[in-house]
């Protein structure tokens, strides 16, 4: 069986919800780092990519009907190469990338860029279709986060928690204290911080031009998430958001963020063919893993 073996990876910066990315579409913003590899790869004959494969959890506005499709085309790679979008909510990304390890490693694809989009800035209100004639009884959901058009039968089994509900699910069960959690988002942010001023992300990160009203573009190059300036003391300060008496806060949980990335991944023979730089063997190692199935039912 073939390995499979990434050869290059790039990403945009992410933005904060309602921030400096919010002005993009999920579908441009998805087709990005697609370009950024195709500009840095010239050595690669793009119409020889068997398929672009996207993993996307929401999929309820401009990122709907394969964005993974959508992108490939607004990247200028060739109308021939195949697109899918898979969903496993937060690990759709990780998804996609798995998927694409297991298709070389059987020998069905040679060539794949995977990787994934959100936006959730611009995640819409949605509206179901009205249950009978001249029906008053509309509800509006917001698609940002969290489950919608909710099926009773599923919540009264299994319940419909969101990650932050899960969150504080999983610090209940392991005794996480909030003091730990709130240490660890700090240690979080600080690093983040120390290596986007030192600019050891600047080559994983491609800029994103965001129009202005006025004006040219602005190229936004830097993360926009992490905090530099937080500490303990206001870490500590901040509510709990899922229940009174909980620990998960906004400062120590993920942030609900606008972001792309996408991945070179092919077999060693493309990789020789094309004259990739292996950068590290694909995740193999972990599509195995007899815990997988484990921490997928985690994410949802």
């Amino acid at each position: 069986m073939e390995n499979a073996y990434i050869c290059d990876a790039i990403r945009t910066p992410f933005g904060r919800y309602g921030g400096v990315l919010s002005a993009v579409r999920a579908d441009d913003l998805a087709a990005i780092p697609i370009a950024a590899l195709v500009a840095r790869n010239r050595g690669v004959d793009w119409n020889a990519l068997d398929d672009v494969i996207y993993g996307c959890a929401n999929q309820s506005g401009e990122d709907n009907r394969n964005v993974a499709r959508m992108a490939l085309l607004l990247a200028g790679l060739p109308v021939e190469v195949a697109g899918s979008t898979v969903n496993r909510l937060c690990g759709s990304s990780m998804d996609a990338v798995a998927t694409a390890a297991r298709a070389i490693k059987t020998g069905e694809l040679d060539l794949v860029i995977a990787g994934g989009v959100e936006s959730m800035s611009r995640a819409p209100f949605v509206v179901g279709k009205a249950d009978a004639a001249f029906s008053r009884s509309l509800k509006l959901e917001d698609t940002t986060m969290g489950w919608r058009f909710i099926n009773p039968a599923l919540q009264k089994k299994y319940g419909t928690e969101t990650m932050p509900e899960t969150g504080e699910n999983v610090a209940e069960e392991y005794k996480i204290s909030r003091e730990d959690q709130d240490a660890f988002a700090l240690r979080s942010h600080q690093r983040a911080s120390a290596a986007i001023a030192d600019g050891r992300m600047a080559e994983e990160i491609v800029g994103v031009p965001v129009p202005q009203k006025r004006g040219d573009p602005v190229c936004v190059e830097k993360d926009e998430h992490p905090r530099h300036d937080t500490t303990l003391e206001a870490l500590a300060k901040l509510k709990p958001v899922v229940k009174a008496t909980g620990t998960i806060t906004a400062g120590n949980a993920s942030g609900i963020n606008d972001g792309a990335c996408a991945l070179l991944i092919a077999s060693e023979s493309a990789a020789k063919k094309y004259g990739s730089q292996v950068l590290h063997r694909a995740l193999w190692a972990w599509v195995q893993c007899p815990h997988r199935k484990k921490f997928w039912r985690r994410l949802g």
